[in-house]
């Protein structure tokens, strides 16, 4: 079964797929007159809440809404994902990871802003966004077979059994081990079950919950995960214009690892950057779709930082620090225990509890924004009446995941990942010219607006 999962992630994420993200991406960047970089300060006065409207329809605010969708895309994928990028796909895949994140800022925009104009409403009555209700309001009923496909691949990969495989194995190897008090399956279930009730106290309590906690924890674990690396990086800092070169060179030659194997390692860079990042899958549409704004443009912008903030900064930094250490060069190809190494090489004797700490914030919160995109996608199919059970289900598969293989466990969401980003990026492309009007309008109007 194991196998299966690993040959099918494989085969989806071919060329047709990195066509649709990378080649659409571009499309839309090139479309909206390169909106990621015109537009980076106007989304900073928005996120300063400078334009909240507190009366508009919605859940919660802009803020909460990218600290929310950061949660979920500033985590595990920085640690164990540029890990396994860079294990797999040596230091050239970085720089494809770059490249994606670029394109990404257009993408997320671009489903974002069309998550607040299509929104819709569920069994309930309740407003609601994403890519489902985008493609069934923006595209018409005919197409929702695609809203279908997306959501029942959104039940099955957006579970967090990544998370809790790769903080189980922080917790073996930091806390456990070196203590002899590591029993090997038994313990992976122990410590399943802790984090399954730690994460069922938060998200039995909804978005507002959900936001509340993420927002409290991202600038938090963000600021403690910095101030590691940039120790690390100062300590090596001859290293780093050496380590960039490298990142540069490989990118072309793909030398590195997998012997001049091009586009194994642009694929590899595109998978962990989707991901890290999302752009292009979906998900964070959905928590953007419940922020209280009318004007979806404005929130398009907000999303767009995202990836901007996760790729280019956060994964930037883990990957110099894994690279100026030297750690790369063992051939370790589990993600998260190479940047532990990396930590304990740059930071002796307090690296790796540093580092334990980061993981534990980082998939606690990764697992509670998580768990709202799964609920969303349950509700579409379901019900609002019914969606509650999926909760259960979610907590169950956290167990799941800490005594699986992280082969398997990533293949899986890798594969479900892509699944979505085909219903995701059709409805991106079939609307885009919608958006394209909607930015036009909304950039006139803020014109006037600032003149007055």
């Amino acid at each position: 079964m194991g196998d299966l999962i690993i040959d099918f992630s494989n085969w989806i994420w071919g060329t047709p797929l990195l066509v649709l993200l990378m080649g659409g991406g571009f499309f839309m960047l090139l479309y909206s007159g390169f909106i990621p970089f015109r537009g980076l300060k106007h989304a900073m006065k928005v996120v300063g809440g400078k334009y909240d409207d507190p009366n508009a329809s919605g859940d919660i605010t802009s803020l909460q809404a990218l600290s929310s969708a950061i949660a979920a895309t500033v985590g595990l994928g920085n640690i164990s994902g540029v890990a396994l990028a860079i294990g797999t796909g040596g230091p050239g895949a970085i720089f494809w990871m770059w490249v994606s994140a670029f394109v990404g800022m257009a993408t997320k925009f671009f489903t974002c802003t069309l998550a607040i104009m299509y929104r819709g409403k569920d069994s309930s009555g309740h407003v609601q966004g994403g890519p489902m209700y985008v493609i069934e309001e923006g595209m018409g009923k005919k197409w929702r077979f695609l809203s279908v496909i997306f959501c029942v691949a959104g039940i099955m990969g957006l579970l967090a059994i990544f998370q809790a495989n790769q903080l189980t194995a922080v917790i073996r190897v930091v806390m456990l081990q070196p203590f002899d008090l590591d029993w090997g399956q038994p313990s992976r279930w122990i410590i399943g079950i802790t984090v399954m009730l730690l994460v069922a106290m938060v998200i039995l309590g909804g978005i507002q919950r959900i936001a509340k906690v993420a927002s409290r924890l991202v600038p938090f674990m963000v600021t403690m995960y910095f101030v590691c690396v940039f120790i690390i990086l100062f300590k090596n800092l001859g290293e780093v214009p050496s380590m960039l070169m490298v990142i540069l060179e490989d990118a072309f030659t793909g030398n590195a690892v997998l012997g001049g194997a091009l586009g194994q390692v642009i694929i590899i860079g595109a998978r962990r950057a989707a991901f890290s990042n999302e752009a292009g899958i979906g998900t964070a549409p959905m928590v953007h779709g419940a922020s209280k704004t009318s004007e979806p443009v404005r929130e398009g912008l907000i999303a767009m930082l995202g990836p901007f903030i996760d790729t280019i900064v956060v994964c930037t930094l883990t990957a110099l620090v894994i690279l100026v250490t030297g750690v790369w060069k063992t051939g370790e190809r589990d993600g998260v225990l190479l940047t532990l190494s990396a930590f304990e090489q740059g930071l002796p004797g307090i690296g790796k509890y540093l580092l334990m700490a980061a993981v534990l914030i980082f998939a606690l919160s990764t697992m509670f924004t998580y768990s709202y995109y799964g609920h969303k996608c349950f509700n579409y199919l379901f019900g609002a009446d019914k969606a509650d059970y999926y909760n259960y289900f979610y907590l169950i598969t956290i167990v799941a995941g800490a005594v699986t293989s992280l082969s398997v466990v990533m293949s899986f969401v890798d594969g479900m990942y892509a699944v979505m980003a085909f219903p995701t990026m059709i409805s991106a492309i079939y609307l885009s010219p919608k958006v394209v009007a909607s930015t036009r309008d909304y950039f006139e109007r803020m014109k006037i607006m600032d003149k007055k």
